[in-house]
């Protein structure tokens, strides 16, 4: 059995948070978080996380970003496609 890395850990909990729509479950994530005593530290970036960042920024500088209502009714056609 091989060991996860705490990165993998780390972006399967971001892709799993950014999929739940429930406010309130949200904030009780939010509050157990804020009152676990997780140390602060920098978590150094990969260079291609950087890049991708670098990326993003680009594309809110240009204006290419659209709401969240906006990509999940695109999202969910794309799905009927599949």
């Amino acid at each position: 059995m091989s060991m996860i890395s705490v990165t993998d850990i780390r972006n399967r909990l971001i892709d799993q948070l950014m999929s739940i729509k429930d406010a309130d479950y949200l904030r009780a994530l939010s509050d157990m978080i804020d009152r676990s005593h997780v140390q602060e530290e920098q978590v150094p970036l990969t260079e291609e996380q950087k890049i991708m960042l670098a990326m993003s920024d680009d594309d809110i500088q240009a204006g290419r970003t659209i709401d969240q209502y906006t990509l999940n009714e695109r999202e969910l056609e794309w799905l009927k496609r599949k």
